[in-house]
């Protein structure tokens, strides 16, 4: 029997430092909900998590310019959506003013509404999105992923006299002037005189031909936006689930072990006030 050493106390103490070290660290799990209370406990799984978390965030990002990509479009649909009918009722009142029975006096009076409704469509060239113009000759690039991966929006010029493939449009938003498509020189609409009637009819009839290519074009633009966000909500789920493999806490396992170290360390600390009183046995002998 010895007084200097107790080895008994030093491997209680031992084991009830590892158990308290386990039950603090159950603790932390089971009030954080993450498994990775601290680096230590799965480096790899931290590095994986940390990759994730930032695509994630970049996902919502992705989210929001698809969403606000979706609103731009919208706005250009509406308005060309507005334009058409304009046009449609420009043809109405070119289409009246062809009567025979009609003075050239008489005709002016369509040109009336005729001309305001030009002015509308002039207007309609310079219309912005939160600052971006909604027709211009520059396509918006939108990044629709967090691969920074692009996709290129067109813009839908009303200014330009060709479209995109270089053939001559007819009816332009330019300089208040529509194109001859047989002369391409520019003619100014109006009704004025029978003739001038029939010339607006033919521009107005293929404006709307162009008008409708427009619309066509927004759809299947918004259809792939559609497709990116689909797709990206597949991803995120997926990713976000990814994530919770290795992060989340089984709590209903954690619960347990932490039962189980806190019987240890209840028990642990009885038994090392035992292993400290050993050492009195020897006053025994020394009585």
């Amino acid at each position: 029997m010895v007084i200097n050493s107790n080895n008994v106390a030093e491997k209680s103490a031992k084991n009830l430092l590892t158990s308290t070290r386990e039950l603090s660290s159950s603790l932390n799990r089971l009030s954080s909900g993450s498994k990775l209370s601290k680096p230590s406990d799965n480096a790899a799984g931290l590095a994986v998590t940390s990759r994730f978390e930032s695509q994630f965030r970049r996902l919502n990002s992705s989210f929001e310019n698809i969403a606000n990509a979706m609103s731009f479009t919208q706005t250009q649909d509406g308005y060309l959506k507005t334009i058409n009918t304009a046009l449609r009722r420009m043809g109405e009142l070119s289409l009246l003013a062809q009567s025979t029975t009609l003075s050239n006096a008489d005709r002016n009076l369509y040109d009336r509404e005729f001309q305001q409704l030009k002015d509308f469509l002039q207007g309609a060239k310079s219309k912005q999105f939160n600052g971006v113009d909604l027709f211009s000759s520059n396509n918006i690039e939108l990044t629709i992923d967090s691969s920074n991966r692009a996709l290129e929006i067109p813009s839908g010029d009303l200014s330009s006299n060709e479209d995109e493939k270089g053939n001559r449009k007819v009816f332009a938003f330019s300089d208040d002037n529509y194109i001859d498509k047989n002369t391409e020189k520019p003619i100014d609409a109006n009704l004025g005189t029978l003739k001038k009637a029939k010339e607006a009819l033919s521009f107005i009839s293929q404006a709307v031909s162009e008008i409708a290519i427009a619309r066509s074009q927004i759809g299947a633009i918004q259809n792939r936006l559609d497709f990116a966000n689909t797709q990206l909500t597949s991803t995120k789920e997926n990713l976000s689930a990814a994530m919770s493999r290795i992060k989340d806490v089984d709590v209903a396992h954690e619960a347990t072990q932490y039962a189980r170290y806190q019987i240890l360390v209840q028990s642990g600390t009885s038994m090392l006030a035992q292993a400290n009183a050993m050492p009195k046995t020897v006053l025994q002998l020394l009585a």
